[in-house]
């Protein structure tokens, strides 16, 4: 009996350790995760493109990134149109596709409009 229980309290310790990373706030995403900026090219249902600013670190690697619209944080999801200019925040990874591609995004937030 003593087993279950023991058992049963690290199971809920893990279980919140894992849902407490889904609640970071988005100053928290602000100030610790990855970042690239752009104006967005294109738009789709699941997807934008952007065309990386050339004073952006990953300008060198690439130029436009597809970037997923599937968001952690709702509040920090893209509702803008073709011209502003965002910042992504992700994961860091960045796969090489033609046009690169980040799946795992934070958050889109609007830096300004680029026109």
């Amino acid at each position: 009996m003593k087993k279950i229980n023991i058992f049963t309290i690290v199971s809920l310790i893990i279980c919140i350790s894992a849902l407490s990373g889904c609640a970071r706030d988005i100053n928290y995403i602000v100030d610790n995760e990855p970042c690239v900026k752009g104006v967005v090219s294109q738009i789709s249902e699941t997807y934008i493109v952007i065309s990386v600013n050339e004073d952006d670190e990953l300008y060198k690697s690439y130029k436009n990134i597809e970037v997923s619209r599937n968001v952690e944080r709702k509040d920090g999801a893209f509702g803008g149109e073709i011209g502003d200019e965002v910042a992504v925040y992700y994961d860091g990874s960045v796969e090489e596709t033609d046009p690169a591609r980040i799946n795992q995004v934070y958050a889109i937030l609007y830096v300004g409009d680029s026109k």
